[in-house]
């Protein structure tokens, strides 16, 4: 309450036209910009083959991860979100995602996580983070908080309306608890889906109005295209398509325009990513740190 809440610092010092923006669309279906990026999958797989050479197994979204970490620790602007018309300076670097679960079956069973990241994260930080999560949620009858409160709610009649609405109206005001938020996959700075692991082409995703996500990334079965190559001669290329909804009312044009252009350079070269970055930038008053994730013995 008051512009103090768990999960973000309230900011101010925004040129005026874009903190206007909030006023002129309050809702986040209102200000939803769609995107598409095409990466050049041979790249991409070419540099995985190499690291599985190596002993290093990674995967297309991982990279995609480590990418959005790395751009939100030099365009810090982007990882804002605005709840009550008003500009919060995120507290973590999130990303969310639904996974499978491993059922016994052919019965499908999803669930949704949310990981924090740290902006010093290497490739391979974060892919031990996203493997760490996947494999805590994947065995079949395991359940997070996320799914338990769902089970529970639905269980009676008219429970879901009161307490989703009474969780809106705490989140409006900033009265939600830290550890309420941390279990919300929707409350995250980017929510990714990996639809090529179905099969299915990428898409322009809705940003859900209930949570603050300010992204949305979908990853799509492979395309081919022709493009043309350095000589000028034109070529078949294999590309994976990448769509991308954003709140436009979270920064200006321009920073989106820097974040994608700095993201997608790491993108063409990922082995820029398997060291830690020389320095990060915060938003004013925010700074924040997570341990490495420890691994098995």
């Amino acid at each position: 309450m008051f512009g103090f809440r768990p999960d973000g610092r309230r900011i101010s010092s925004i040129d005026p036209i874009v903190r206007m923006t909030p006023y002129l669309m309050p809702m986040r279906c209102d200000a939803q910009v769609f995107l598409q990026h095409k990466l050049d999958y041979e790249v991409l797989a070419r540099y995985l083959a190499k690291k599985s050479v190596e002993g290093e197994r990674l995967s297309f979204m991982q990279i995609l991860i480590a990418a959005y970490v790395r751009a939100v620790g030099q365009h810090p602007e982007v990882n804002r979100f605005i709840c009550n018309k008003q500009y919060y300076a995120r507290k973590n670097c999130t990303v969310a995602f639904s996974m499978l679960r491993d059922t016994g079956s052919t019965r499908v069973e999803e669930t949704a996580v949310k990981i924090k990241f740290d902006l010093h994260d290497t490739i391979f930080d974060v892919r031990d983070r996203v493997s760490h999560a996947i494999e805590s949620n994947r065995p079949m009858g395991k359940t997070n908080f996320t799914d338990q409160l769902a089970r529970f709610l639905l269980a009676v009649p008219l429970l879901p309306t009161v307490v989703v609405g009474i969780i809106r109206m705490m989140d409006r005001y900033g009265l939600c608890p830290g550890w309420l938020l941390d279990a919300i996959p929707f409350h995250t700075g980017m929510f990714v889906t990996n639809m090529s692991s179905i099969g299915m082409h990428s898409v322009l995703h809705h940003i859900y109005n209930f949570g603050n996500t300010s992204l949305f990334m979908s990853m799509g079965t492979l395309e081919r295209d022709v493009v043309m190559d350095g000589e000028g001669n034109a070529r078949m290329k294999r590309l994976m398509p990448i769509g991308i909804t954003a709140d436009e009312r979270v920064c200006a044009g321009a920073v989106y325009a820097g974040f994608f252009s700095t993201m997608m350079s790491y993108l063409r070269d990922p082995s820029l990513l398997e060291v830690p970055p020389e320095s990060v930038s915060f938003d004013k008053g925010v700074s924040y740190s997570v341990p490495k994730v420890k691994k098995a013995e």
